[in-house]
């Protein structure tokens, strides 16, 4: 199975956009959103052309290729308008003989057994270590990356991850 896994859109219309086409081109399957959908949070600046209303638009669509988890700005008037499920707080994917653990990151990673994968967003920093036989990889964030970090997502095919930009 090949997966989009992108995260922290933060209701960017622009980033959004450029995101679908990435999707749409990368010829995936599912697309995974790690959380933070539509608002930006209080700690962010308002990410190039914050337009919520544009990205639901956008996403609803393709409702039946999201899989999604709930990050910290994302509440349940979310759900209202979100026609996919946004509210789950993890989402195991059994991808080949990859066992994927996927959550926002904000709140602690649950026990895993070591061979495992944990995908999360939260920092806005793509990053992919491996600690006591547990594989952590985060995407980055499409609309507002920090750290000098790129405008990324993440491809995996075959059990391998490809770091992408936007």
């Amino acid at each position: 199975m090949k997966l989009f896994i992108a995260s922290d859109i933060h209701g960017s219309a622009y980033w959004c956009e450029k995101m679908l086409t990435a999707f749409e081109a990368s010829g995936a399957e599912k697309m995974l959103l790690l959380g933070d959908i539509l608002y930006h949070g209080p700690r962010n600046d308002l990410p190039d052309d914050y337009a919520p209303k544009k990205v639901i638009a956008m996403l609803n669509p393709l409702k039946e290729r999201i899989l999604c988890v709930r990050g910290n700005c994302d509440t349940e008037v979310d759900q209202m308008v979100l026609e996919f499920p946004v509210m789950a707080e993890y989402a195991v994917v059994a991808a080949g003989s990859c066992t994927i653990f996927a959550c926002h990151g904000h709140k602690p990673f649950p026990p895993v057994s070591k061979g495992s994968i944990i995908l999360y967003g939260h920092t806005h920093i793509p990053e992919m270590r491996e600690c006591e036989g547990i594989t952590y990889i985060n995407p980055g964030s499409v609309s507002i990356p920090k750290e000098g970090s790129a405008h990324s997502y993440i491809l995996f095919d075959d059990e391998k991850f490809t770091f992408c930009e936007l």
